[in-house]
C-alpha cells in the first residue's frame, strides 16, 4: 500500500456556464476527470446539479466564491464584502486584505461560508473537498472558518496549493517572475495549511499542480510534467470548457477547450498509468 500512487485531476468552475459543464461532464465520461469543484452560485448551478446526480462516480466539491462571483446572502447580510448587486471584489487581493484588516468583513465573512456549504449540502450531493475560486480559501482566516465549519458539514479534504517552481520554469518558463511571487505567496500558505489541517485531521494532497500554470494545463504540459511527480498522493486541476454563443469565459487565456483536449487525451492516460498513478475522485 505504501507504494501505491493516487491522482485526482479536478475541473474547477463546475456550474459557471453550460459550456463548462459540458466540458466537464464529457471529460469525466470519455476522459482522465475524476472530480470537480461546483460553483454554487454559478449562473448555470443548477444544470451542474442535475449533471452531477446523473453521472455518480464523479466526485463533487465544493468551489467556495469569495471573490469574482455572486454571494448567497443578500447584500444587506454581508455589506462589507459584496457590493450592491451581490458580487465579491473581482481583485483576488483587494478581497483578501479586506478580510484581513476589516472588522466589519472578518464578522460577516464566516456568515457567507457557512451559507455557501449549506447550499452545497441541500442540493443533496455528496461533499467530496472543498477548493476556492481564485484560491481565496487559502487566506488564513477563511481557512479557519473552513476548519470550524469542517465537523458539522463533513468536509473530508481541503485543497492546499502546492508545487515546485523549478518544474513550472523547467516546463513553461514564461511569467516567471509571476510563477515566483505566486510560488513564495502560497509556500506560506501551504505551511500554515498543512499545519491547521492536520490538527484537525482534514486530509490534503501531498502535491497540487495547476496553480503556476493557471489557464494552460495543456496536453503537452501533462505530458511533460507527469514524468517528473516524485509525490505519491497528487492533485491536477484545470479549467475545461466548450465555448457556447453568448456565455463568458471561465480561462483568462480561453483555452478552455485545449484543456479539455488534454483530459480525454490517451497520451495522458497512458502517461498516468505508466507512472502507477490510480485515477481517484477522493484522497481521502
Amino acid at each position: 500500500m505504501r507504494n501505491r500512487r493516487f491522482v485526482r485531476i479536478n475541473a474547477d468552475d463546475f456550474g459557471f456556464s453550460t459550456g463548462v459543464n459540458q466540458a466537464i461532464v464529457t471529460a469525466h465520461q470519455k476522459g482522465v476527470l475524476t472530480s470537480t469543484s461546483l460553483m454554487i452560485t454559478g449562473d448555470a448551478v443548477e444544470d451542474a446539479i442535475e449533471l452531477a446526480k446523473a453521472n455518480p462516480t464523479l466526485s463533487v466539491g465544493l468551489h467556495l466564491v469569495l471573490g469574482m462571483g455572486r454571494s448567497v446572502l443578500s447584500p444587506e447580510q454581508i455589506p462589507h464584502l459584496v457590493d450592491a448587486s451581490g458580487r465579491f471584489p473581482d481583485d483576488p487581493a483587494k478581497a483578501g486584505l479586506n478580510y484581513q484588516f476589516n472588522a466589519k468583513a472578518r464578522r460577516e465573512l464566516p456568515l457567507e461560508i457557512r451559507a455557501q456549504l449549506e447550499k452545497f449540502r441541500q442540493t443533496g450531493l455528496k461533499l467530496s473537498h472543498v477548493d476556492g475560486h481564485l484560491h481565496l480559501h487559502s487566506h488564513p482566516i477563511v481557512l479557519k472558518h473552513l476548519v470550524e465549519f469542517a465537523k458539522e458539514f463533513e468536509i473530508p479534504e481541503i485543497r492546499l496549493p502546492s508545487e515546485e517552481l523549478s518544474i513550472a520554469i523547467a516546463i513553461d518558463p514564461s511569467d516567471r517572475v509571476a510563477k515566483t511571487v505566486g510560488s513564495i505567496v502560497f509556500a506560506g500558505l501551504r505551511r500554515y495549511g498543512e499545519t491547521l489541517l492536520r490538527k484537525h485531521r482534514i486530509h490534503f494532497a501531498d502535491r497540487v499542480y495547476g496553480l503556476l500554470q493557471t489557464g494552460r494545463i495543456t496536453e503537452s504540459y501533462l505530458l511533460d510534467l507527469i514524468p517528473r511527480i516524485t509525490a505519491n498522493v497528487v492533485e491536477i486541476y484545470s479549467h475545461p470548457a466548450i465555448v457556447v454563443p453568448g456565455e463568458p469565459s471561465n480561462a483568462p487565456l480561453n483555452l478552455g477547450f485545449a484543456e479539455l483536449e488534454a483530459l480525454l487525451s490517451d497520451r495522458v492516460r497512458a502517461a498516468l498509468e505508466q507512472h502507477g498513478f490510480e485515477l481517484v475522485g477522493s484522497i481521502g
